[in-house]
């Protein structure tokens, strides 16, 4: 059986507009960390910094492109996204975002409901 993980890609376009595109990470058995039994892993990659965010409750990012590409593995807490093109989703704790839209007006982002969003968020090149 073929196991993914799913995750919310945030690009910007050629004109600068930022979109939304829902896509997977495919994994595959691994002997990952013997001699504990195989797991399943995405393939490696390269990630340069990581940082951990918190967004209070309340908090409201206007329009802003992500300073960095970077993933972002939300921990707690729920939030809207905003898109260039006007479509908005909503992300929760155990979401996946990769942001991509260092171009551009960006989107916009904001805290929903009572809980504070904590996020890691880890650079990538």
């Amino acid at each position: 059986m073929k196991s993914q993980i799913a995750y919310l890609s945030i690009y910007s376009d050629e004109s600068g507009c930022s979109h939304f595109e829902e896509k997977t990470i495919d994994l595959s058995s691994t002997d990952y960390a013997p001699p504990a039994p195989d797991l399943n892993t995405s393939a490696k990659k390269t990630a340069d910094k990581y940082v951990f965010l918190e967004l209070p409750v309340g908090w409201y990012g206007d329009w802003h492109p992500t300073p960095v590409r970077q993933w972002l593995a939300l921990m707690s807490g729920e939030c809207e996204f905003e898109a260039g093109d006007g479509e908005k989703i909503i992300r929760k704790a155990g979401d996946f975002v990769l942001l991509e839209d260092t171009t551009g007006k960006g989107h916009q982002t904001q805290v929903l409901g009572n809980t504070p969003v904590r996020i890691l968020a880890v650079h990538i090149s």
